[in-house]
């Protein structure tokens, strides 16, 4: 498995928290910046990471910023993400077993680096269980589309 990684000047800390623990559980990734804790304006690093999974470039994404959902917001702006903002170890193995979610959003300012760490753990432990999750996350995609057909006829 490959993943894009990436922070915001409040995340940039706990990204390099995290990366060790990537290589512990054998996961290659890219890391998308930022590289210090000057201040930057995460949508753009949370595009970055989004249009790697969207275009298959990377199997997922982890992001991390002060609260988590500043990054989420943006990188879900992209078509074909689905980013989760997770808080507990049980929100992101949700995300990924219910909602097929591929970009993971970690608060560096809420969470406590422990509780991050096997937030990260439990969310590479999960996978999609399909059944009648598939019909929704398949809405969610038809969803999409409509929305980018409308756009697109305006």
């Amino acid at each position: 498995m490959k993943i894009a990684i990436a922070a915001d000047h409040a995340g940039y800390e706990e990204k390099e928290r995290l990366k060790p623990v990537l290589d512990q559980l054998g996961i290659q990734y890219e890391d998308l910046g930022t590289q210090s804790t000057e201040s930057v304006d995460y949508p753009d690093f949370a595009q970055k990471v989004a249009e790697e999974v969207a275009l298959g470039r990377v199997d997922q994404g982890v992001l991390v910023c002060g609260s988590g959902t500043g990054m989420a917001i943006a990188a879900n702006k992209v078509p074909g993400v689905r980013a989760a903002a997770a808080w507990t170890e049980e929100i992101a193995r949700l995300a990924r077993e219910h909602n097929d979610a591929n970009i993971l959003s970690l608060a560096a300012r809420y969470t406590s680096p422990d509780e991050n760490e096997k937030i990260l753990r439990a969310w590479f432990a999960a996978s999609f269980d399909g059944g009648r999750h598939a019909r929704r996350v398949e809405k969610i995609r038809e969803i999409e589309q409509e929305e980018l057909a409308h756009h697109a006829t305006k």
